[in-house]
């Protein structure tokens, strides 16, 4: 069974990774060891230090102490378990505190399972290969859960989530965060005079050039619904959302899709619209989600088939590339 979990996460293209906390480091080199080096291990001594490696690095599980100096585990866990980011990792409790208070607490405030001090290796790998294989099958399960079925793209539900955790994100670094809303111009006619079928392949094809337009593995594209896509960019400034903004634009022209009964071109176009902010504590990400539709709205009533932009009190004034 150990083999088959290690084998999938290959197929994934990398090792489980697991970060262990514990304050003294004679018990990390204890449980380190249980795992001969076929999984990606990570190490802290605090409590400020797990929560600053779960978020920046992703572990797919941790395995924690309870009783540590400046944090303790019940405090680190519940930290996770309240962030969007790392909510979904899965926690195991290493400890010497064995009483059943202490395990149904530590249940209720989000761990998976309790391994007891001292270790006995045999368990340890058994438990760490439970959870491990679990999570792939939970995470399997989410993926489908946010796949779009026709595009194959994130959807709504996905975007939702993934705008929230972002804006967290960075809030957190004092970073900017753009959006980029778009539109499939007359779509509606497209579909009544070429049919369902050919307006299903026009959404596939935009999809596919979304896909091709964002440069980096932490942009991503999501069916918003309809004919309506998102595109999400972290640590993004309003110059760099413009010009991902003119890719696409550029990108859907490429395609050259007749589109017969469009008033603004004989192919597909879009209208665009871009948010960008730096989240404060005072602000929410609707409203940045909110802006952006409204500088979508603009591109439309403008005339559709350009980049409207979102900076302050109104949208700019849109313009065609």
């Amino acid at each position: 069974m150990w083999n088959k979990v290690l084998d999938e996460y290959a197929l994934r293209g990398y090792k489980p990774r697991v970060l262990i906390v514990d304050d003294q480091p004679v018990n990390i080199h204890t449980l380190s060891a249980v795992f001969h080096g076929e999984l990606d291990v990570i190490v802290a001594t605090s409590g400020e230090k797990a929560l600053h490696l779960a978020l920046n690095q992703k572990p797919d599980l941790i395995l924690l102490d309870i009783v540590m100096p400046d944090i303790d585990g019940y405090e680190v866990c519940r930290r996770l378990k309240n962030d969007p980011i790392t909510e979904w990792i899965p926690i195991i409790f290493v400890t010497a505190e064995t009483e059943a208070d202490v395990e149904a607490y530590g249940f209720e405030i989000g761990a998976v399972d309790f391994i007891a001090k001292p270790i006995n290796p045999a368990i340890v790998r058994a438990r760490v290969m439970t959870q491990l294989m679990l999570k792939l099958y939970m995470d399997n399960m989410r993926e489908i859960a946010w796949l779009d079925g026709l595009t194959g793209l994130y959807n709504r539900r996905r975007f939702d989530e993934m705008l929230k955790q972002n804006w967290l994100l960075c809030r957190r670094e004092q970073r900017p965060l753009a959006i980029i809303m778009l539109d499939v111009d007359f779509f509606k006619r497209f579909n009544d005079n070429y049919g369902h079928q050919k307006g299903d392949d026009c959404l596939r094809a935009i999809a596919v050039a979304l896909k091709g337009s964002l440069r980096r593995p932490m942009d991503m594209v999501f069916r918003y619904g309809g004919e309506e896509f998102t595109c999400l960019l972290p640590l993004t400034d309003l110059a760099g959302a413009q010009e991902r903004a003119s890719a696409i634009l550029s990108a859907i022209k490429a395609l050259k899709i007749p589109h017969a009964t469009s008033r603004v071109s004989p192919f597909v176009t879009i209208s665009i619209g871009i948010a960008c902010t730096t989240p404060e504590q005072d602000t929410g990400e609707e409203d940045l989600l909110n802006h952006s539709d409204q500088a979508l709205y603009q591109s439309k009533s403008d005339g559709r088939n350009r980049i409207t932009t979102w900076s302050g009190g109104e949208p700019d004034s849109s313009a065609e590339v």
